[in-house]
């Protein structure tokens, strides 16, 4: 295990405790032309920290929630009657431009989480390794380089590193200029606005509302969830929370994409509707399960020590001599969650505990919509078909009857139905059985 670069282990049974203790300072993203990949525009400290307040995603999630079921019950009392405003253009139009921009959006944020990750992510085929790799998607700040990454410490209230040559602020936060790390490279500023989105997204319960719909339990936890976990992965910085923040954000775009279309009037095929609805839960199956290995990761890190013989250090430890130090630099390992703190566990395991559930939803509603519905069409089109073949056999009695009564009625001449067990056969000649006899 200690040769491993990384392993699993349980993780410490401090970090579950609610509300987390000691949280570190939240970290604005760089000012714009601080670095290559600033952001586009700056987000003033003050906004940045206040929509940050808990008590912010708590309030919208809890009067949206209770707004939605007792507009719920008016739709009720009202027999689903669509709202006045539904019928008019202004209001049709604002449903095409919200899904626009969502669609838009939901693009624009998805392609900055890819340059992000694109810029942050070490290769595990690198030089440094699975552990090299862990290493960046586990240390969102600092500078980049295998074990150049700053945590905070609960314990002494400080922002750390392991490697000595990693400098900090001078009110001891990690530098907003420092480059190759998640949180400066996009996450700090994409993630925030993709967490400020959530409270907008809840406009598509407002448009089915006034259509005279129910807002489904479905849609209700999901809009207030995603509220609350976006918060608590960009305010305690838990590294997971990019899963959401790209995944999501792309699902996101081609969903809104066919909202848009469906509020165009055009035809969406129900393939295009099957596979959206899957794709949501495959991210919700497979982010949720990424996002929870976090907390059981453990990874080797390298570090810096100081000996006076070179045969200090253990064997899995490569040495080097510093220069006009007089003493030998040792560098070894070290073994480092890769969640660190009970912020960033608390952060881990909301979205957890607030995916179950959602998955749950989603599959019931993906069986009831298209398993469950499919199979119905089937049987009803399999009736259909059988209703249809009686009535076309009946027809062709009919008409039989009506052929046989013009053509033998019409030459005066003995026509004789001979009804066998086969069917009805019109024959000229002398019948054998019971016959009915007709004359013209």
């Amino acid at each position: 295990m200690a040769s491993s670069p990384a392993y699993l282990s349980l993780p410490k049974a401090s970090f579950f405790s609610f509300p987390p203790q000691n949280v570190p300072d939240w970290l604005a993203p760089p000012k714009a032309g601080s670095i290559p990949s600033a952001p586009p525009f700056d987000i003033p400290e003050s906004v940045y920290q206040a929509w940050l307040n808990p008590m912010v995603p708590i309030t919208i999630a809890t009067v949206y929630a209770v707004s939605a079921k007792l507009l719920n019950r008016y739709n009720k009392s009202t027999g689903n009657r669509p709202w006045a405003i539904s019928t008019t253009r202004p209001f049709k139009a604002f449903v095409i431009l919200h899904n626009v921009f969502l669609a838009v959006y939901s693009a624009w944020t998805c392609w900055g989480m890819y340059g992000a990750l694109s810029r942050s992510f070490v290769s595990p085929f690198g030089p440094s390794g699975i552990a090299g790799s862990l290493d960046s998607m586990c240390r969102m700040s600092g500078p980049a380089g295998y074990g150049n990454g700053v945590v905070y410490n609960e314990v002494t209230k400080t922002w750390e590193s392991y490697s000595p040559s990693v400098a900090l602020s001078s009110d001891g936060k990690p530098l907003s200029t420092d480059t190759g790390r998640l949180w400066n490279e996009g996450l700090a500023f994409y993630g925030w606005i993709f967490y400020l989105s959530k409270f907008y997204e809840v406009l598509d319960t407002l448009i089915i509302l006034a259509k005279g719909k129910f807002s489904s339990t479905l849609q209700t936890y999901h809009h207030a969830g995603a509220m609350m976990c976006m918060w608590s992965g960009i305010r305690y910085m838990s590294p997971p929370i990019w899963i959401f923040c790209f995944v999501n954000s792309g699902i996101h775009a081609m969903m809104y994409t066919y909202y848009t279309i469906a509020a165009l009037k055009i035809r969406v095929p129900m393939v295009i509707k099957r596979s959206l609805t899957t794709m949501q839960i495959t991210q919700f199956l497979l982010g949720g399960s990424a996002a929870m290995l976090h907390s059981f990761v453990t990874y080797a890190v390298p570090v810096v020590v100081n000996a006076t013989q070179k045969s200090t250090p253990s064997a899995r430890a490569s040495s080097e001599t510093a220069s006009g130090a007089g003493l030998e630099q040792v560098r070894d390992l070290v073994y480092t969650p890769c969640i660190t703190s009970a912020a960033q566990t608390f952060g881990v395991w909301l979205n957890v505990v607030y995916l179950a559930p959602l998955t749950y939803l989603f599959m019931s509603f993906f069986v009831q919509s298209y398993l469950k519905r499919s199979a119905a069409e089937q049987k009803k089109k399999d009736r259909r078909y059988s209703d249809l073949a009686v009535t076309a056999e009946k027809a062709g009695w009919d008409a039989a009857k009506g052929v046989e009564r013009e053509v033998y009625g019409a030459s005066n001449e003995q026509a004789v139905i001979d009804d066998t067990p086969n069917g009805h056969t019109i024959t000229g000649s002398r019948p054998t059985g019971r016959v009915l006899r007709k004359r013209a």
